[in-house]
């Protein structure tokens, strides 16, 4: 997963709003007492984090891959 594939995930569930303050104010135990974003800065792998976060936060199975409708891209 990339970076970008990363926050158009966290825009898509959270919100472009609500996505980066969770990014940067919740901390995550299983990321070691770090928030998504000192997480990703510190190199760990955005898919790693998106999945720590999604379990954290409740994101059901069906919607950890994104959005449905979400336009294809080519």
């Amino acid at each position: 997963m990339r970076i970008s594939q990363f926050w158009t995930l966290m825009n898509d569930e959270f919100g472009e709003t609500y996505a980066p303050t969770l990014a940067r104010d919740h901390v995550l135990g299983v990321l070691g007492g770090r928030s998504v974003t000192q997480a990703l800065e510190e190199g760990m792998h955005p898919r790693l984090v998106w999945l720590a976060l999604c379990d954290d936060m409740d994101v059901p199975p069906e919607r950890r891959l994104g959005r449905v409708d979400a336009p294809r891209r080519g």
